[in-house]
């Protein structure tokens, strides 16, 4: 009599187990994110104009070679690069620094971190209406307070000065997106063994020597995860912008999100946005890609 096959429980397969219960949560991602990411791109292959439907065909990429010589799409591209990157070396200095007083004991020193949160908590569009109003040339607190302080004669209006508008604007993301690598500096700190100091101590180290051969290094890899992301967050800011200054004065601090918005629903020239924002993606991904390989390489030289 020949043997009855006997099926194996799923458990002697974990692989397949495995796939077996993430299978729903592939099916969501690729329903809500890869089905309008592929949509979206073919939609950058055509030319989609509500304004002029009777011309919309299919023209490959005639879109991404357009905006390879779109004068306005290239400068918003530096701006937001400009932004992203002055807005991440901040925002690193500043949260490193902020994050070593927070790790010494203090009185007061839990509301103080609880505190430290509120920026990046508050919503965006609540924050660009804040700063909206501290920057408002008739009525804003950054005129009284330096009227009151003297440093300047008069009230100025400075969303309306090239210079000013993206110093400004770049001082508010930095106030926002900071308590992010606070936290996460913070987090780090608290990791790193007493003993390596007391031990730096003993042998006569000073403070800056301790911080620069111990700290720094142990630290590098949570700095890099938040300044790579802080960058990639800079790409996407839009509410703040376009609430505080709209892209003004002269294009100074027009964001690609400015432009891809603009483009897309003003112009309403959807295929050209499509893909806009498909080369700005392209943009992000380039640097990211190079963290990624040199996260992988630090983590298989470990």
């Amino acid at each position: 009599m020949p043997r009855k096959l006997r099926s194996r429980p799923l458990t002697d397969n974990p692989q397949l187990l495995g796939l077996l219960l993430t299978l729903p949560a592939l099916m969501a991602i690729l329903a809500v994110v890869l089905i309008p990411i592929v949509s979206s791109f073919w939609l950058s292959l055509h030319q989609k104009d509500l304004s002029r439907p009777q011309y919309d065909a299919f023209i490959a990429l005639k879109n991404y070679l357009t905006l390879l010589r779109d004068s306005r799409y290239l400068n918003s591209l530096w701006v937001t690069f400009r932004f992203s990157l002055t807005s991440v070396i901040m925002e690193v200095i500043l949260g490193v620094s902020i994050a070593l007083v927070l790790n010494q004991r203090f009185v007061g020193r839990g509301f103080v971190r609880g505190l430290m949160i509120l920026p990046w908590a508050m919503p965006s569009i609540v924050n660009a209406a804040m700063w909206k109003w501290i920057y408002n040339a008739d009525y804003g607190a950054l005129n009284a307070l330096l009227t009151q302080l003297h440093i300047i004669e008069g009230y100025r209006v400075w969303l309306a000065d090239p210079t000013w508008a993206t110093i400004l604007i770049i001082l508010a993301n930095v106030w926002k997106e900071t308590p992010f690598t606070v936290i996460l500096v913070l987090a780090a700190l608290q990791a790193i063994p007493e003993d390596l100091y007391e031990a730096a101590r003993v042998d006569g180290a000073s403070a800056w020597r301790s911080f620069w051969h111990i700290t720094l290094p142990l630290i590098s890899p949570v700095l890099m995860v938040a300044a790579m992301l802080q960058f990639i967050w800079g790409f996407q800011t839009f509410e703040l912008v376009y609430v505080t200054t709209g892209g003004g004065p002269f294009s100074t601090t027009e964001l690609t999100t400015l432009r891809v918005y603009a483009t897309t629903f003003r112009s309403l020239r959807f295929g050209y946005g499509a893909a806009m924002a498909y080369l700005t993606s392209l943009v992000i991904l380039i640097p990211a890609v190079f963290y990624i390989r040199s996260a992988y390489r630090r983590v298989v030289e470990m």
